[in-house]
């Protein structure tokens, strides 16, 4: 921790049609930027923001953590209220609150959740364009689930792994892979200890090819054995896709750990 005095923690939900992604960029608009000029203004100085999972452009959240070291003292109303006037409706502060020292929104998440949002139907939507990933086809619900639940488990995921990846390490450890289905949209919910980049769009973009294979699960299993990413599917659109939930442990104190805090759409 900086000698600022102390670490605080804040949950932000955004929508990430109108931006280059979380992280900042000297040519686009980043959510990073725009999150950290709006708690600089009620900081009364500039902060540095660190996020529990970066998103990339077109990506959605319900629950990013964030946490910034500050000087100031502000209560929780303060820093939620105040930030919220100096950022665009897309992005919004949902609680804000001081934490230990040792706390860090990406180190120390035990999990994270993403979903992915898909409209099944013959004709594509005209408000959800840039909330759901319009898929014309049918799908077979039980058959994507069956390869889904090949990917269970800690495995090398390099074969959903994007070329531009950073990570020292492909294995992750993927605690759950749901799929439901709500009228005309089917949810994707994947639950895991960290996640590669592009890794659930690419897992779900394969979910959709493997389907009509004819042991889809078999089909998974050969893809996640090779390692090889162009035995994979395609990356599913970013507008599909939500960072979901952001798990800590208890002493933390961060709501969205808890449940309940926050509004989260069905399915």
């Amino acid at each position: 921790m900086s000698n600022t005095g102390r670490r605080v923690a804040a949950v932000v939900e955004y929508d990430g049609s109108d931006f280059a992604g979380w992280q900042s960029q000297s040519h686009a608009a980043s959510i990073q930027d725009a999150v950290q000029q709006a708690l600089g203004f009620v900081a009364g100085h500039a902060v540095e923001v660190s996020c529990a999972g970066r998103t990339d452009s077109g990506v959605h959240a319900l629950a990013q953590v964030v946490h910034f070291d500050t000087g100031a003292v502000r209560t929780p109303r303060e820093w939620v209220l105040g930030a919220n006037t100096r950022l665009p409706p897309t992005i919004a502060l949902q609680w804000a609150g001081e934490v230990a020292a040792d706390f860090h929104a990406r180190h120390s998440a035990l999990r994270r959740e993403y979903r992915y949002c898909i409209l099944s139907r013959s004709s594509r939507s005209a408000l959800q364009r840039q909330r759901a990933t319009w898929i014309h086809r049918g799908i077979d619900l039980q058959a994507m689930q069956s390869a889904a639940d090949v990917l269970l488990g800690e495995h090398d995921f390099s074969a959903f792994r994007a070329a531009e990846c950073q990570s020292k390490t492909p294995v992750r450890r993927i605690e759950s892979l749901r799929l439901s289905r709500s009228g005309d949209y089917v949810w994707a919910g994947v639950v895991a200890n960290a996640f590669l980049h592009h890794m659930v769009r690419n897992i779900v973009g394969t979910l959709l090819n493997v389907q009509s294979a004819a042991d889809p699960a078999a089909a998974m299993r050969a893809i996640l054995e090779s390692r090889d990413r162009r035995r994979a599917g395609m990356t599913a659109p970013p507008e599909g896709l939500y960072l979901w939930h952001i798990s800590y442990a208890e002493r933390h104190g961060i709501p969205a750990a808890e449940g309940g805090l926050l509004l989260r759409p069905s399915g």
